[in-house]
């Protein structure tokens, strides 16, 4: 019942996302963040934006993480992405740093290649045995993952 509610709330948000809109259009566009701590996660795992603002990923993580958004969740016009975010032991000790500009309203669902995956219904779980970091109690911990709503600039 939640995937079906879902999938009604991102086919609704999609037909907003096909608008497309010139970034020069957005004088007062602003820079957001997204950090990687040295936990597997994305703080804040969930954040709104206007049409014209740029996310900045930044990786404080010794561990090299990775934004991934495929076409189960985010709306039209986004497109696809997997990119690397280097670590501090690969990055000569400095954090990583991925942008990305959203020029358009929608939803941009992403997680971590590493630390989750997508199961048969298209839900972020943990990786389990095959991947992630697993804690002294045998838990694999939650999908490292995060939400961006993008909403029209005016």
């Amino acid at each position: 019942m939640k995937s079906l509610i879902l999938c009604l709330i991102l086919s609704t948000m999609g037909s907003i996302g096909s608008a497309s809109a010139d970034v020069s259009n957005y004088p007062n566009s602003h820079i957001k963040k997204v950090m990687i701590p040295g936990a597997d996660k994305f703080i804040p795992f969930a954040m709104q934006i206007k049409a014209g603002d740029t996310v900045q990923w930044t990786n404080g993580d010794t561990d090299d993480h990775t934004v991934v958004s495929d076409d189960a969740f985010t709306s039209p016009g986004f497109g696809k992405m997997n990119a690397l975010i280097s670590g501090t032991d690969h990055n000569g000790g400095h954090p990583g740093v991925l942008k990305k500009t959203f020029n358009h309203p929608g939803i941009f669902v992403y997680y971590c290649r590493f630390h989750s995956k997508l199961d048969k219904d298209n839900q972020p779980i943990a990786p389990g045995p095959d991947g992630g970091i697993q804690d002294d109690k045998g838990n694999f911990g939650t999908p490292m993952m995060g939400v961006i709503t993008v909403m029209p600039r005016y």
